[in-house]
């Protein structure tokens, strides 16, 4: 399927590795000209020269953390005026909630709320005067199915799934979407360092503690971050600009409920 986004100038956050990694090969190999971004400079230029390779677009890496002022402002001055952004960001680290201080609170809703709501905030108005914008944010689906432990991210990424809920629906004449894709289990460093976590406290092995977690899924696999790129793919097309405000589990079926 052409997705009709060639030529189309996509911002993908935390791309040089895992889902934004998987998104940003995604749209470049929609013929799409792609920002990715990362704070490790040799990963995020072997993620750029990666893509590259595989796709043929033009890739351009920037290093910076986006949860600062300075480096929202350098993705933006290598895309002024993106027709795409992706909004991913890592999550805080497993931990009982009674360990948390304000700090760490603070430091998760500015990194799994706020900054989302920065960049919408910085890209918006362009898009709805071209009458074209896709905004896709990565979240989880713990959003739906909160897990122990990931309290403050879900709390953070349910913030912004409500705040988004509602200004998708006033961006949506302009031909402007804006959609979370909500992640189960896929095979990335973050579920890694999760199984580990997992497997020190019950004391069994890593390989153990995924198995517990495969019998937890359906399809009874671990997803590949290539699914969720492709599904980004399609919402940033033209295919998809009568889908907006939706929060699109990603999970083998984990998630028990019909809505």
């Amino acid at each position: 399927m052409d997705l009709g986004l060639a030529g189309r100038k996509a911002i993908v956050c935390a791309s040089s590795r895992g889902l934004g990694r998987a998104c940003a090969q995604a749209l470049a190999a929609a013929a799409c000209e792609v920002v990715i971004n990362g704070r490790g400079e040799d990963a995020l230029n072997a993620a750029a020269m990666a893509i590259r390779g595989a796709t043929g677009a033009k890739v351009t890496p920037v290093r910076a953390d986006v949860a600062s002022a300075e480096g929202q402002a350098a993705l933006l001055a290598a895309c002024p005026e993106p027709d795409i952004l992706v909004n991913n960001n890592a999550g805080p680290p497993l931990r009982d909630f009674r360990e948390l201080n304000r700090a760490q609170i603070i430091d998760g809703v500015i990194a799994n709320m706020v900054v989302a709501i920065e960049l919408m905030q910085k890209v918006i108005e362009p898009m709805m005067r071209r009458r074209f914008g896709r905004i896709v944010n990565i979240t989880s689906a713990a959003v739906k199915l909160p897990q122990a432990g990931l309290d403050l991210s879900s709390g953070a990424r349910g913030g912004l799934s409500i705040f988004v809920s509602g200004v998708a629906r006033q961006v949506a004449e302009t031909n402007v979407t804006i959609n979370n894709l909500l992640p189960g289990a896929f095979e990335t460093d973050r579920l890694q360092s999760t199984l580990a976590a997992a497997a020190k406290r019950k004391g069994i092995s890593v390989e153990q503690a995924k198995a517990e977690r495969i019998a937890t899924v359906p399809a009874k696999r671990i997803g590949d971050p290539s699914e969720l790129g492709a599904m980004c793919a399609f919402l940033c097309s033209v295919h998809a600009g009568y889908i907006t405000g939706q929060n699109i589990v990603i999970d083998g079926g984990a998630f028990p409920g019909a809505f």
